[in-house]
């Protein structure tokens, strides 16, 4: 699918349309326009004239074939007003969409759109700011609504929302519109309005202004850090229209496939593996459909994320998941080959991956993500001890310690461990015989804290600090037959730990 083959994004809404109807059924009362000098007494003798000569059926249809045809070159009518005045065509239009009616501000920003879109000059400065971020409070304002039912496509304020992204459609046809729109942070509003819960057709419009972005292969290199894939995928998995359906396709292909760096190309199809497109896209496969180019979209999809798995080693796998957020207990995660070869990766990029796992354990109110990531930490320093400074400097030894007390019992357990392991000089030695020294002094500490009045996790810390865990000092006067036998199993006192800390 190209730029050419698609639907004019600017029919207007039914709403509109209907609005539009009613307004043009009206008889407009010229001589109010001479009484105010808008218009010569010529001119408003001519226009009588010509409307006494048209029959109703005659009037009828032109209003008719007007609604129904676009003419670009009309455009030019207005520049050449405006030159004249030595003003733009946009500027008597611009201060519109600040009234009060919806109908008069949304058929303003429609003109805009069409006079920036098929216009001889482009809309710059203060004036493209101005429109676009309009569009951007808009959308935002959609944004905040759509918490509530996905099914609101039929609503007014839907669907003059709808009339704004469509503005937004016939605005990124336009080269140099795309880079302004993603130098104003537009991008950031498009993922926010799909984040949220909103009718399919405001769906398709904002991924159809993806589609167009992605025509540009710097656009491509940019739209990297937004995340777009899994957003798409979970829209895919769930989207019941083809029409959206068709238009995620082509967005994934014009990732793949404008995509001038292999870098980008790579990370892209590794984003689209790791969140299920593949599978999704073998079932699409199974499926008829009258548009061609939704099959022929899937067989270039299938074939190029085929030719990436083929590729794919364990890192990227990694990589790929921990920088789409949603980290899951795949393989790689427990397995020692992969952390004992590839920890000191995750230096790589200026600690693109570390800063990327802390953010997780900050941000994320996923209990399985911040359970693996939590893990991941502990894993990392302790197969590159070196890394620990790394991870205290990003906050991470923080913001893990803060999930010791997480009301998740996986969450709890794993970030322990990776407590111990940022705190312990040598986990090998440790692993078995000082998680039981651990268990005594946690106890220690719980008969501390309710005598002292400190927090059990002051204690740990104390002892961690004084490096008790790591058998750099002396038992003093403590039974070590009460220390668990090396032979026991790690996951047993492990639990006997998360048990405890359950109790607190």
């Amino acid at each position: 699918m190209d730029i050419r083959g698609a639907v004019d994004a600017a029919v207007p809404t039914n709403i509109i349309a209907a609005k539009a109807a009613e307004v043009r059924a009206n008889k407009v009362n010229w001589q109010s326009y001479l009484q105010g000098q808008m218009i010569s007494a010529e001119d408003c003798e001519f226009i009588q004239r010509f409307e006494q000569k048209r029959s109703p059926e005659e009037k009828q249809e032109l209003i008719k074939n007007e609604g129904n045809q676009e003419n670009h070159q009309r455009v030019s009518i207005f520049f050449d007003y405006a030159k004249r005045g030595k003003n733009t065509a946009w500027s008597y239009f611009l201060p519109m969409l600040n009234r009060q009616d919806l109908f008069t501000v949304h058929m303003a920003a429609r003109i805009i759109a069409k006079l920036a879109a098929w216009g001889r000059e482009l809309m710059e400065g203060s004036d493209l700011n101005y429109y676009f971020n309009w569009i951007k409070t808009q959308l935002s304002s959609q944004k905040l609504r759509s918490s509530g039912s996905a099914n609101d496509s039929g609503t007014d304020s839907s669907q003059y929302v709808q009339c704004v992204a469509g503005c937004l459609q016939l605005m990124l046809r336009v080269n140099e519109y795309r880079f302004a729109w993603v130098e104003s942070d537009g991008v950031s509003c498009i993922m926010g309005v799909l984040s949220n819960k909103c009718g399919f057709q405001l769906q398709y419009q904002m991924i159809f202004s993806i589609w167009l972005l992605a025509f540009s292969p710097q656009m491509c290199e940019y739209l990297r850090r937004y995340n777009i894939v899994p957003v798409l995928s979970d829209i895919l998995q769930e989207s019941v229209k083809e029409k959206v359906t068709r238009i995620i396709l082509a967005a994934f292909r014009n990732l793949l496939e404008k995509s001038t760096e292999r870098e980008t190309r790579q990370e892209y199809a590794l984003a689209m593996i790791q969140c299920k497109v593949l599978k999704q896209l073998e079932n699409l496969e199974q499926q008829k459909y009258d548009d061609e180019d939704i099959s022929e979209d899937i067989k270039f999809l299938l074939d190029k994320l085929g030719e990436s798995v083929q590729d794919l080693s364990s890192f990227d796998e990694y990589s790929s998941e921990l920088k789409s957020g949603r980290l899951e207990w795949s393989p790689v995660h427990k397995s020692e080959k992969f952390w004992r070869e590839n920890a000191v990766r995750l230096n790589e990029k200026n600690y693109e991956l570390l800063k990327i796992l802390t953010k997780l354990l900050e941000v994320s109110d996923d209990p399985q993500v911040l359970a693996v990531a939590a893990h991941d930490v502990g894993e990392y320093v302790r197969h590159y001890p070196r890394g620990k400074r790394v991870i205290e400097q990003l906050g991470g030894k923080q913001l893990v310690m803060n999930h010791m007390h997480h009301e998740d019992q996986q969450v709890r357990y794993n970030a322990l461990l990776a407590v111990q392991k940022l705190m312990v000089h040598n986990w090998y030695v440790t692993t078995h015989f000082h998680f039981g020294v651990f268990i005594l002094f946690y106890l220690v500490g719980l008969h501390t804290t309710l005598h002292h009045k400190i927090s059990g996790q002051e204690f740990f810390l104390g002892m961690c600090e004084t490096q008790v865990l790591n058998y750099d000092m002396p038992l003093g006067g403590y039974n070590k037959t009460l220390v668990p036998s090396t032979t026991e199993m790690m996951t047993t006192q492990q639990l006997a730990v998360v048990s405890l800390l359950s109790k607190i």
